[in-house]
């Protein structure tokens, strides 16, 4: 029980957190739309590796149940962002407020229709048959079998998930094409939370690497909520101009600015590829290796290590500067 209490303390604030914010998400708050998902993503992530070799747990039809949870969710999140977008353009001078309050209108009415499916999502999910799976899941973890196998499951998940962020950020190149760079922002998105169970467990400190990622993963997801906004200011421009007010000039300058503001943030994306490629090598080598020590004998460790130092010393994959350190706890 004691070496197992830090997974099951993991777990019951992940299902904490999803609870708390399903009831601002019905309630119809906008934050807990977007908390909930979030939530629900990191508490998936969590349950396959957490009961690797576990028998029992019923931890695949939990996690059935929660991914019907992220994309009822799905549906207003995307639209409650980009309604905050447009309250902060609306504080800028230089933006008109007519193509604005357009845009807002069409958002809104969408919302609102997306808003009645998600309640519908919602309602057909048992969240009691939920809860018992959960704790299913958490007694199990309470006492686990000789097979548990945890460490191994997380490492190779964080093998594969930085190794996909790698292939993204080089199939995106430094090109602005927005579904690339939608790929890297999903597989960053994926590989934090996979080192967030090793620097949550215990079994890792990452802070830094992952706030290296997530000021990436940020730049990103803002780039992302502005490709939607120009979607729907985009979709107003293209109504009849029986169906509207706006003129096709404020309407063009509205587009111009979130363009410029796409491309800036494009630029700050861009700078920090050296860094974030930098922080990915190291965690997506070293974690795995660190998180399966005890499973291995010293020695084969010792050769893992030496042959990765002997790789970066003859060019293979030597960075700009030196790794980050990360540090067992």
């Amino acid at each position: 029980m004691t070496r197992s209490l830090p997974l099951v303390r993991l777990l019951e604030r992940r299902t904490r957190a999803l609870r708390r914010q399903l009831v601002a998400a019905v309630a119809g708050k906008d934050t807990g739309v977007h908390q909930a998902r979030v939530a629900s993503r990191r508490l998936r992530e969590a349950l396959p590796v957490l009961t690797d070799g576990l028998q029992h747990t019923k931890s695949g039809k939990a996690q059935r149940k929660i991914r019907r949870l992220t994309e009822a969710l799905g549906t207003v999140r995307e639209l409650d962002v980009t309604l905050h977008l447009i309250d902060e353009l609306a504080e800028r001078p230089a933006v008109p407020q007519a193509a604005l309050r357009e845009v807002r209108a069409l958002v809104i009415e969408e919302r609102e229709q997306r808003r009645a499916v998600m309640l519908d999502r919602l309602k057909e999910i048992d969240q009691d048959k939920l809860t018992r799976r959960l704790q299913s899941v958490r007694a199990a973890l309470a006492a686990p079998a000789p097979g548990h196998n945890w460490r191994g499951a997380l490492a190779l998940r964080i093998a594969r998930r930085g190794r996909r962020l790698e292939k993204a950020i080089e199939h995106a190149g430094q090109i602005y094409a927005p579904e690339g760079l939608h790929q890297v922002r999903i597989a960053a998105k994926k590989f934090r939370y996979a080192l967030e169970i090793a620097d949550e467990s215990g079994a890792v400190a990452l802070s830094q690497a992952l706030r290296t990622i997530k000021r990436v993963q940020e730049t990103l997801g803002r780039l992302h909520d502005l490709q939607v906004l120009h979607h729907h200011a985009a979709a107003v421009g293209a109504a009849p101009r029986k169906g509207r007010s706006t003129p096709d000039a404020e309407l063009a300058v509205l587009i111009r600015l979130i363009e410029d503001e796409c491309r800036h943030l494009h630029a700050r994306y861009v700078a920090a590829i050296p860094e974030l490629r930098e922080v990915v090598a190291a965690a997506r080598h070293d974690v795995p290796l660190r998180l399966t020590a005890r499973q291995r004998p010293a020695r084969s460790v010792k050769m893992g290590l030496a042959a990765r130092r002997r790789a970066v010393g003859l060019g293979v994959s030597r960075p700009a500067k030196r790794s980050p350190r990360i540090e067992n706890r």
